[in-house]
């Protein structure tokens, strides 16, 4: 079972290459064929499976099957959830209790 914590750690995991940034940027502009990524990519249909694999598990990207492509966009909930994310980790705490040194 995985824990909230690895669940959080695979959302930021997701932006923390070149590459993935590089992919996103392109769905920005609606869903994408793994071919057409590729090729505007100049990457290798190998390289971009482990990204996307990343991608897709960290929330962040959406692919369905249509014949022998994958395509892909970016999710609606997974975005959010990651901007939630990066606000509650990045938030001050008021209702802890802080240590004064």
């Amino acid at each position: 079972m995985e824990t909230t914590y690895e669940k959080q750690a695979k959302v930021f995991k997701a932006f923390c290459d070149e590459k993935r940034l590089g992919i996103l940027e392109l769905l920005r502009s609606g869903e994408k064929c793994a071919c057409v990524l590729a090729e505007q990519l100049d990457m290798a249909q190998s390289t971009l499976s482990y990204h996307m694999k990343i991608l897709c598990e960290s929330g962040i990207v959406d692919s369905r099957q249509d014949g022998k492509w994958i395509h892909y966009k970016i999710s609606e909930n997974g975005s959010s959830f990651a901007v939630e994310l990066l606000k509650e980790i990045t938030g001050q705490n008021t209702t802890m209790a802080t240590n004064e040194c």
